[in-house]
């Protein structure tokens, strides 16, 4: 049976104007990207990774080409339409958290419910289900400034997933955490990839795109070489190998 592709993206060009100077982002990137695999895009600083995930997320549409989500040809739909692609077939994780600071873990969590036009039964055991799912049972009442770096990274993963989407991008999620606590937030997302979650993650570190099944590196607006991982790094295991921050205490007192 052949693997569905979910995601396919023909000749994107996509150019910003700053000023007077043409900036030229995507030069015709193709891509495909099959459903259940997890992705990881890397690249320098203005390779064309961020605007990569930009059109991928719907977040910015390119100036030529084709995208297909599902079948679906992004390039054709109306704000509207776009603006329900993204709350219902896409999941956002970001580096910074893009947590609302009044509110709670489970608010923060239920919002993008609220701007669905699904309704959810049993919503809220759906939200506590989720919640728990990441680890943070009991931490439902909790505000962003209660807790750490890792547990802010994984309420955003539960926002993410609430509307069960199709795929979830991810753009350098453990960038602001340190090296253990980003080894768990790839387990939880190796977890998710093994239970049929597409996933897309954006990284300028090898040791984190080594966790995933294909890495596909960018330059300069161009795809300029793919690799397939056959032994991705496997995070439980890393982390059976790396001190508890308790240990790393008692070591540095």
């Amino acid at each position: 049976m052949d693997d569905k592709i979910i995601i396919k993206i023909e000749n994107i060009a996509k150019t910003y104007k700053i000023g007077d100077i043409r900036v030229k982002a995507l030069r015709g990137v193709d891509l495909q990207i099959n459903e259940g695999e997890f992705v990881a895009i890397m690249g320098p600083s203005g390779s064309g990774k961020s605007t990569l995930m930009n059109i991928i997320g719907c977040l910015d549409i390119p100036d030529s080409g084709k995208y297909f989500l599902e079948s679906i040809d992004v390039s054709k739909l109306n704000d509207n339409q776009l603006a329900n692609i993204r709350n219902m077939k896409v999941g956002f994780i970001f580096q910074t958290f893009n947590l609302l600071s009044r509110l709670n873990t489970f608010q923060n969590v239920e919002l993008p419910t609220i701007y669905t036009k699904v309704k959810f039964k049993n919503k809220n055991q759906r939200i506590f289900e989720y919640i728990e799912s990441v680890g943070l049972k009991g931490k439902e009442k909790n505000k962003p400034s209660e807790l750490s770096g890792g547990e802010r990274q994984r309420v955003s993963i539960a926002r993410a997933l609430i509307n069960n989407p199709t795929i979830i991008l991810a753009d350098e999620p453990t960038g602001n955490l340190d090296s253990r606590t980003g080894e768990e937030i790839i387990a939880i997302f190796q977890k998710l990839n093994r239970k049929g979650k597409t996933i897309i993650l954006v990284t300028h570190e090898l040791d984190i795109a080594l966790h995933t099944q294909r890495i596909i590196y960018l330059r300069d607006g161009l795809i300029i070489k793919e690799e397939k991982i056959e032994n991705p790094t496997t995070a439980d295991e890393v982390l059976l190998k790396m001190p508890k921050l308790e240990d790393r205490i008692s070591v540095s007192k």
